[in-house]
């Protein structure tokens, strides 16, 4: 089992973190990647957002969430990086990275952990606009999403 997080406020290398998952050549037959940015709000007059956690306790959680994901389907490595403080329209935010032998255990593992990333991390996101800040709530689609998996 490999598990890989980081927290960090620096952005990331896409294409550095994909190449890490392909040392696990020649065991593995697919690596599943999700990348995820910052975007506009429903306002519109969105400028960017401010990330905080709880440190420790996310990557254990995330950490969690990845042996989880490990027990349910036959991946190789998981790679989590997520960033934190403030960051504005486009930049990257998140990545998930599975490899595995096969792609249907990588996709599924790796919506999995976005699912549970998105409900369980403690991640705390303010909007910041051009005219104030707000915390944002979490999605009733996104606690929809993780309560499917446990059925």
């Amino acid at each position: 089992m490999n598990i890989s997080i980081s927290i960090q406020t620096d952005d990331f290398s896409h294409s550095d973190e994909y190449q890490n998952l392909c040392n696990d050549a020649p065991r593995i037959g697919a690596i599943v990647t999700f990348c995820g940015l910052v975007r506009e709000f429903d306002d519109s007059n969105g400028e960017g957002l401010f990330l905080e956690h709880f440190a420790g306790m996310t990557e254990k959680t995330l950490e969690n969430i990845c042996q989880q994901a490990f027990e349910r389907w036959p991946i190789i490595s998981t790679r989590i990086v997520h960033r934190i403080g403030t960051m504005g329209l486009g930049e990257q935010i998140v990545f998930v990275g599975i490899n595995s032998a096969h792609r249907k255990a990588a996709f599924h593992a790796c919506e999995f952990i976005m699912d549970f990333l998105k409900t369980d991390a403690p991640f705390w996101k303010k909007a910041l606009t051009k005219d104030t800040e707000y915390w944002v709530e979490a999605k009733s689609s996104d606690e929809a999403a993780s309560k499917a998996w446990k059925k």
